[in-house]
């Protein structure tokens, strides 16, 4: 899975987003009449991830991967972020029309210590997206992201159990 979070100026949905993409496989499970696997939870991942990041991305957009890294869900690829993440809240409009924001939400890690505004998250593979590949229309961030989930796939590949015999629940007499 290629997660794409370049370019996103933030918004409040990254803990959801981490959530789901940390799930784990539990079981599988089968429907009496179809072979097809199932897996337990029914939403969940079976494979390698990345994420691609660059220097557009804010607010939660530097969130998101900054935390992806902290969950060991894969390699982050791209630019180092924008690193601007305190968050703010309106107090009302002045008289004339205009509004005052204050920095009020700030992010840390676990032991308590600020962590991302001011700097941003750095990849794990640096790569640049030049002006002349973009308006050829190549996508090299993309590219390598691609490159190393097939990477992934061919070093450890997990498929799903195909459905087992069904046991037998009868008594013999």
């Amino acid at each position: 899975m290629v997660v794409d979070v370049r370019g996103n100026g933030g918004g409040n949905v990254s803990q959801m987003l981490i959530e789901r993409l940390r799930r784990e496989l539990l079981g599988t499970e089968f429907a009496r009449r179809d072979s097809y696997t199932g897996t337990y939870p029914g939403a969940v991942f079976y494979g390698p991830k990345v994420c691609l990041i660059n220097e557009t991305s804010a607010s939660d957009g530097d969130i998101f991967p900054y935390m992806f890294k902290q969950a060991g869900l894969g390699p982050l690829i791209g630019k180092r972020t924008w690193g601007g993440v305190v968050g703010i809240s309106g107090h009302g409009p002045l008289i004339d029309g205009g509004t005052v924001f204050v920095p009020e939400f700030a992010t840390a890690s676990v032991p308590g210590q600020y962590v991302i505004e001011g700097h941003g998250v750095d990849p794990d593979i640096a790569v640049e997206n030049d002006a002349a590949a973009v308006i050829d229309g190549k996508d090299p961030q993309l590219d390598r992201g691609i490159a190393e989930v097939l990477k992934a796939m061919d070093a450890a590949s997990r498929k799903l159990p195909g459905r087992s015999a069904d046991p037998v629940k009868t008594l013999k007499r």
